[in-house]
C-alpha cells in the first residue's frame, strides 16, 4: 500500500468538509516559507471531532502559527466556550485573527502571546486545574516535555491531550536519534506510553499524533 496515496486519500476526504473559510487560511498560509509548521486538513477535522466527542467547552493550544487548527477547534466549541491558544509571534498568529473573525469564532478564542510555559502556569496558578476538556501541543519540541506535563494538570480526568509530530520525519523512529529535538520527542513517547494517568494511543496521521486521554 502505497503511504502517499493513502494521505492523499485521507485529506481529499477531509476537505470535503472543511469549510470555505478554513480553506482559505490554509491556502493563505501555504504561500508562508514556514508553511510546514501548519497542520494538515485531516488533523484539523481529528481535532474537531476529538472536541466534539469530549464535549469539550474549554481548550487549549501550545503552538498556533497562523491558526488553521485554531479555528477547526474553536468552531467546534459551544456558545460561551474559550479556546486559549498560545504563541509567541504576534506576526503569524495576526493572520489567523481575521480568518477567526470571519468564521465567528474570534470571541472563543483567547490569544495570549509569550512563553507557553509561563501562560500554563499562569493557568495553573490561577486554579484552572482539572478544567479544561482538550489541548493540543504543536510547538518547539524540547518543550514538549514541560507542556505535556502542564497540559495534564490542566486537563480534566476523562480529557484529551493531543501531541503533534511525534515521527519528526522519521527521526523520532530511530532507535537512538542523533537529532536533539527527535531524541526528546521519542522520550516523551516512551514516557508516556509509561505514564499511568493517561491512556495513549498513537495516531501515524501526517507526522504523527500522539492521543493521551487522562483516567
Amino acid at each position: 500500500m502505497n503511504t502517499q496515496s493513502v494521505t492523499e486519500y485521507m485529506q481529499a476526504l477531509a476537505r470535503l468538509r472543511e469549510g470555505d473559510v478554513a480553506a482559505r487560511l490554509r491556502q493563505t498560509s501555504s504561500q508562508l516559507p514556514m508553511y510546514s509548521m501548519q497542520s494538515s486538513v485531516d488533523q484539523g477535522q481529528l481535532l474537531g471531532v476529538l472536541a466534539r466527542t469530549v464535549n469539550a467547552r474549554r481548550a487549549i493550544e501550545v503552538g498556533v502559527f497562523t491558526g488553521y487548527s485554531t479555528l477547526c477547534m474553536a468552531r467546534h466549541l459551544p456558545d460561551g466556550g474559550v479556546l486559549v491558544a498560545c504563541d509567541v509571534s504576534e506576526e503569524w498568529t495576526s493572520i489567523g485573527k481575521r480568518f477567526w473573525d470571519e468564521a465567528g469564532v474570534g470571541e472563543k478564542i483567547s490569544l495570549r502571546l509569550g512563553p507557553a510555559a509561563q501562560t500554563l502556569d499562569a493557568l495553573i496558578a490561577a486554579g484552572e486545574s482539572g478544567s479544561y476538556d482538550l489541548a493540543f501541543i504543536d510547538a518547539d519540541k524540547e518543550g514538549y516535555p514541560s507542556y505535556y506535563e502542564q497540559c495534564l494538570t490542566l486537563i480534566r480526568c476523562g480529557g484529551i491531550i493531543l501531541i503533534d509530530n511525534m515521527f519528526m520525519g522519521g527521526k523520532a523512529i530511530e532507535e537512538k536519534p542523533k537529532d536533539r529535538s527527535a531524541a526528546t520527542v521519542r522520550a516523551l513517547a516512551t514516557v508516556i506510553y509509561a505514564d499511568r494517568r493517561v491512556d495513549p494511543a498513537m495516531i501515524p496521521i501526517r507526522d504523527g499524533v500522539l492521543l493521551a486521554c487522562k483516567r
